[in-house]
């Protein structure tokens, strides 16, 4: 019972019991003989000999508890505390590293980030056992009752994760694969462990569509409270980029920000002359606020612009522990009843020392070196910050090489907001509801502060939600998205890769050349050669910086609007926060992404709109129309004027924006959705409907319709509409949470649809059927995902060529020598010589430099071998894996052309 439960004692234990009591006190424990002696020993010496003094039997008992109560409380203080603790969990932890490869025989490349203790639901009878949660694996291990219970799955053939509970076994969590299903429950800490197992199968994911490896963070401080359970490393890496990851969203922060500790404190708002509570966030770069009162403030200083940081107090006016901000655009910010006011105080004076090493280094000036005095009565921090920027500039993008025959010749005259340039409008142009609203910003802009350091109001967001200014609109979405960070911290990034990229030709610019004429043809600007020359050099630019993405349709549509509302290189940075943190993967070659949101939405639907739901359960209509929705945000599907509002409350609000949207649609035509006989007359009562939402704030449309349509609705009434129904239900974070849920099988479905294409194009070119086509190519996938998690070298093919979308299916994997090294010694015959690594390479370096595989001829009887079809599997095996520059369909005729009936082999 004690190995099922995984309870079981020390071998030896040392009890006190008197002669007349049923009770015994245990005095010490230990599985060593030796160790179990040495306290025996002790107590024989120090303890019982005295005994005998006391007078009753509960003396002696009281006497014996005290006395190994106050042992076991001074070893602990001489040793600090709970250093002994935290050998014994660092002990147990390596224990355990050390049986999860010894079990499951994998490599020590692969590493554990933490176990639990556990029960895995085999034909309803719970097997106690260990669950160890490793970087690409999950695996199990129990003994009961003499019979052994072992899983390992890869995270990558993660289908499902959910949470269930039943009667048996309530609380338990469900690991869903193509072969098989898997219950766990019983857990100590269920939450912990299913936290990281999203994780981690998230990571998987993103690895799967990418192609990249796991890389542990070396740069993480020390633990701070040492109090705190030890956590394994690799698990506190997870966490930290966990908080990270909500931090950024948060805020709206790049990429690389981490978050380097949070506390609890009060903000003084002077707009209102009271404080607010809340919690401050602080980073390498930046200092921010989130309120969770009722004044829903939000606060965004970045370190760039920060000029002094003074402690500060005053007990007549209740202001305790404070810090006062100060910034180059003359705001001040206090924040009061800090926790550890002298911690922040030296936290911050570290940054900005960080941010003037950054800026003497890169520009190369002299800057007022930052002072720093902490006492008890006063404290300032202070720095010249009139210029420079915060962080290191990310270094070009992979690209081919670029010979620059004269840098300073390149001249460029970046393109201004399009829309102004083209249709400008004076003071005397303006209607008088348009001034009314030019006059209220600037009132709210007295009022709350301009730029990135202004207070992020609920006042703020109603008056977006109402729409913004043209004048206005280009500035506030860079507020909002973040992208004004990324610009003002990589000035001149975007001319670099012009300059970079002028000449250069690749699948990517011929797709852009196409769509340029097809981004808003009815516009004037995009009539002109400033609009297109301007698009095509944000979207090239863009091709180059992130050739993951590359260029995908739908992002022409979107740049263009970005172009009319605000300068060239504002609009490139939009786009670089749109495609890489609002919504990611949504514009890669495969818009998984968007894929994935329609899985959400029909998740939404099922939940918000069941009755609607149920009417179009089976032909997938309503997710299918969400996708030109979500890629364009409703600007190809809606009148402009009409969705560049929802466009406002996008760059306000994030993604859950578009789903509060598209909910409130549905829901306004549910009606007459539900009385349709057909998806054709479906689509024709939504498109209906989506082509009459007006704009009555916009006094002249900026495009002129083509057609005459009925008006369903005003824009402002349908966003408010969303607000009202989905606002308080439908959260940034809980679209994250379904957009995991449903990542899984979106990006599962692509890999088995992959899959099935190969397959489908070998059809008829080999003498192998389905399943052992399906074999090989799984074996030979694996091989391949397998090398990229544990590789520690560069990248296994060219970036550049790897999304090549004229490539056909079953070029999509790729082996280098890393790969060939690891797959040729295992499986080739040959490669057991004396010296099998020379010719790995020579083998390697043959088939690298010649552009067709040539074979040296083999005869081989059949006689000489059990089964020639068995050999004839294993060269085509080979001859997939040697495939550098091959395809693997090249590869399949090559070896079935020289398989003949009669048993030889070339």
């Amino acid at each position: 019972m004690d190995a099922v439960l995984d309870s079981r004692s020390c071998k030896y234990r040392i009890i006190h019991q008197t002669e007349n009591s049923e009770l015994s006190w245990a005095c010490a424990e230990s599985d060593s003989t030796a160790e179990i002696e040495e306290h025996w020993r002790w107590l024989e010496n120090n303890m019982i000999s005295v005994l005998g003094d006391f007078e009753s039997e509960d003396e002696v008992t009281d006497y014996v508890k005290c006395k190994i109560e106050s042992l076991r409380t001074e070893s602990v203080h001489e040793d600090g505390d709970v250093n002994d603790e935290e050998e014994e969990e660092a002990k147990r932890f390596k224990g355990a590293i050390a049986k999860f490869h010894k079990l499951f025989n994998l490599p020590p490349e692969e590493k554990l980030v933490n176990y639990y203790s556990c029960s895995y639901v085999k034909r309803r009878v719970p097997r106690q056992g260990w669950l160890y949660l490793s970087i690409n694996h999950m695996c199990f291990y129990s003994f009961l009752l003499g019979k052994e219970s072992k899983i390992i799955t890869r995270w990558v053939d993660v289908m499902q994760l959910d949470i269930e509970s039943n009667i048996l076994f309530p609380n338990g969590i469900h690991v869903g694969t193509r072969e098989a299903d898997h219950y766990f429950t019983m857990f100590v800490s269920k939450e912990d462990a299913y936290k990281l197992m999203q994780q981690l199968t998230n990571m998987a994911m993103h690895q799967l569509i990418v192609e990249e490896g796991f890389e542990e963070d070396k740069t993480l401080p020390p633990a701070r409270n040492k109090r705190k359970k030890k956590i394994p490393s690799l698990k506190r890496d997870l966490d930290a980029r966990a908080r990270s990851e909500a931090y950024r969203t948060l805020f709206r922060l790049p990429i690389a920000e981490r978050l380097d500790g949070d506390t609890i404190c009060c903000l003084w708002l002077p707009f209102k002359k009271t404080h607010t509570s809340g919690r401050l966030y602080v980073s390498k770069n930046y200092v921010c606020f989130d309120s969770k009162d009722q004044d829903d403030v939000q606060l965004v200083i970045p370190l760039r612009m920060v000029t002094c940081v003074e402690k500060t107090g005053n007990k007549e006016n209740e202001i305790n522990n404070a810090l006062l901000i100060s910034t180059s655009a003359r705001s001040n910010f206090l924040f009061t009843d800090l926790y550890d006011q002298n911690s922040m105080l030296l936290k911050l004076a570290d940054m900005l020392g960080q941010q003037q090493d950054y800026r003497l280094r890169s520009i190369g000036k002299s800057l007022t070196q930052i002072t720093t005095s902490v006492d008890e009565n006063s404290a300032d921090i202070s720095c010249d910050n009139s210029q420079g920027a915060s962080s290191t500039p990310p270094s070009p993008p992979p690209s081919p090489k670029h010979t620059n025959t004269g840098s300073s010749e390149f001249t460029l005259e970046l393109s201004p907001a399009l829309h102004e340039h083209f249709c400008p409008k004076s003071a005397d142009d303006m209607s008088p509801k348009d001034a009314a609203r030019e006059s209220l910003w600037r009132t709210t802009f007295a009022e709350y502060g301009r730029g990135v350091c202004m207070y992020r109001t609920k006042k703020i967001h109603d008056e977006i939600m109402r729409g913004l200014p043209d004048s206005l609109r280009g500035e506030m979405w860079m507020v909002y998205s973040g992208a004004i960070n990324e610009m003002a911290t990589n000035p001149g990034y975007y001319k670099s890769l012009i300059e970079q990229t002028q000449g250069k030709t690749t699948i990517a610019t011929d797709e852009i050349e196409r769509d340029l004429h097809r981004s808003l043809p009815e516009h004037k600007a995009f009539q002109s050669n400033l609009g297109i020359d301007a698009l095509r050099r944000v979207l090239t630019a863009y091709a180059f910086r992130n050739p993951h993405i590359g260029y995908c349709q739908a992002m022409n549509i979107v740049t263009s609007v970005l172009l009319l509302f605000a300068n060239e290189e504002e609009a490139f940075w939009l786009l670089v926060a749109l495609c890489e943190r609002m919504l990611p993967d949504y514009y890669n070659t495969k818009v998984v992404g968007a894929l994935v949101d329609q899985g959400v939405l029909e998740e939404l639907i099922s939940e918000h709109l069941p009755h609607l739901h149920g009417h179009y359960s089976t032909t997938g209509l309503l997710s299918m129309i969400a996708l030109s929705w979500f890629l364009t945000m409703f600007l190809s599907v809606m009148p402009f004027e009409s969705a560049v509002n929802i466009l406002d409350c996008f760059f306000c609000d994030g993604a859950k924006v578009i789903f509060q949207i598209a909910l409130a649609i549905l829901d306004a035509c549910s009606d007459k959705l539900a009385r349709c006989k057909d998806d054709g007359e479906a689509i024709s009562v939504l498109t209906q409907y989506v082509d009459g939402v007006t704009n009555a704030d916009v006094a002249e449309p900026i495009l002129k319709a083509t057609k005459s349509v009925e008006t369903s609705i005003d824009v402002s009434l349908l966003i408010n509409d969303a607000y009202l129904k989905f606002g308080d239900v439908i959260t940034n974070e809980l679209i994250d949470r379904l957009r995991l849920r449903q990542r899984l099988s979106v990006v599962q479905g692509i890999e088995e649809t992959t899959m099935k294409n190969v397959i489908r194009s070998l059809d008829g070119e080999t003498c192998f059927d389905i399943d052992e086509l399906s074999a090989l190519f799984t074996l030979y996938k694996e091989e391949y995902q397998a090398s990229i998690y544990w590789r520690t070298g560069e990248k296994p093919a060219d970036i550049t060529q790897e999304y090549n979308p004229n490539r056909p299916y079953y070029d999509l994997y790729r082996v280098d020598f890393t790969q060939f090294k690891a797959l040729f010694l295992a499986l080739c015959p040959w490669a057991q010589g004396v010296a099998p690594e020379p010719v790995c390479v020579k083998a390697f370096k043959e088939n690298k430099t010649t552009s067709s595989l040539e074979l040296r001829m083999f005869r081989v009887n059949s006689e000489m071998l059990s089964d020639a079809t068995e050999f004839v599997g294993f060269l085509v095996l080979m001859f997939v894996l040697l495939s550098k520059i091959f395809s693997l369909v090249q590869l399949f005729r090559l070896v079935a052309s020289r398989h003949n009936h009669r048993g030889e082999i070339a």
